[in-house]
Formats: structure tokens, C-alpha cells, sequence
């Protein structure tokens, strides 16, 4: 069943927040992900607009979404925002299926 990673982040820094960037498609793509939205025109129907970029990216299941979230190489990747405070990231994993019974 597939999983989706949704993320949303607000970028402080984008030069640095670049180098995470440039690195993330490619370990997405060696745990199946494909990217269905990054970034683009937007707008918040309800809530604070505290984040201004939004990425949903879809696995094919919940194993490899959590896999590729938890790895080295996006862990290596992430630093480059998380250490230098170049952007603020909330993302949720959470798998398709049936609607709340």
C-alpha cells in the first residue's frame, strides 16, 4: 500500500539550504519515491503561513518511506539544513488506504 512523505518547511537560508536540495532527489529515487509536488504555486486554506514550501512524495510502501527518511544519506543530507539553521522542515509520513472507520 503505497506511503506518502509530506513535508513542510519554511527556508531561511536558500543558499544552504540548497545543498540539501541537490542531494535529496536521488537518495528519494534509490527507495523507490517518486515526487508528486515540490514547491509551486500554493495557498494555505486554513492555519498559520508559517511554512511556505511543500513537498508530497510518494513510496510504495510504508517500509521503504520510513527507510529512506531514517537513512545515512538523508540523515548526511538533512545536516546541511538542520545544523545551519538554513530551513525549519515538519514532515509526516503517513500510509494510503481506507478512511477513518
Amino acid at each position: 500500500m503505497p506511503a506518502y512523505w509530506i513535508a513542510r518547511s519554511k527556508i531561511n537560508n536558500p543558499v544552504e539550504y540548497k545543498k540539501y536540495t541537490d542531494l535529496v532527489p536521488a537518495i528519494i529515487a534509490k527507495y523507490q519515491g517518486k515526487v508528486l509536488a515540490r514547491g509551486g504555486e500554493y495557498e494555505i486554506m486554513e492555519g498559520p503561513e508559517y511554512f511556505h514550501r511543500f513537498v508530497v512524495i510518494e513510496f510504495p510502501n510504508m517500509e521503504l518511506a520510513t527507510a529512506c527518511f531514517k537513512s545515512d544519506e538523508y540523515n548526511d543530507a538533512a545536516a546541511f539544513r538542520r545544523n545551519s539553521g538554513a530551513g525549519e522542515v515538519q514532515t509526516v509520513i503517513v500510509e494510503s488506504g481506507e478512511a477513518t472507520k
